[in-house]
């Protein structure tokens, strides 16, 4: 059910996207504009042959559910110990399809891979206020890494 995302899911992730969006939009309209995916059209393609780039998809006929990955590494730096880490940069279970355990499907998929890399660690952000996403994540096993803060003028 889970695979790695291909040109012909262009469309769907699009579909995807915009789910995001309005969850992130609802959340910061201040930061967010609405009815705007992350990426368009030729960004997705570049990003599917981006080998440090993987996306995932839940696939059982139709993509149900994505996630967006970034490797890093840190090698030889000054201040920090080398580490491999695999970045979710977004994770969505598209909104007619939430409660069918898609999302752990996912998040477990990408956790085996980040395995088989070697990864020291899974990062990811989640925005203050979107609760239903920072539960799933703690459900996953996740917990707090650092806190960004912000004062709005």
């Amino acid at each position: 059910m889970v695979r790695r995302a291909n040109k012909g899911d262009i469309q769907r992730l699009t579909d995807l996207l915009y789910q995001v969006d309005a969850v992130h939009h609802g959340i910061r309209p201040d930061l967010f504009k609405g009815n705007t995916p992350k990426y368009d059209e030729q960004q997705l393609e570049a990003i599917l042959e981006d080998e440090s780039k993987p996306i995932f998809v839940y696939d059982d006929g139709k993509v149900l559910g994505h996630a967006f990955c970034q490797i890093t590494e840190v090698k030889d730096h000054r201040l920090l110990q080398d580490i491999k880490t695999l970045y979710i940069d977004d994770i969505c279970v598209d909104e007619h399809a939430r409660g069918k355990h898609i999302g752990k499907s996912l998040f477990d998929y990408v956790r085996d891979y980040a395995r088989s890399l070697g990864c020291n660690n899974i990062t990811l952000n989640v925005w203050e206020g979107n609760d239903s996403a920072m539960n799933f994540y703690r459900s996953m096993g996740l917990r707090v890494q650092k806190t960004g803060m912000e004062m709005t003028l």
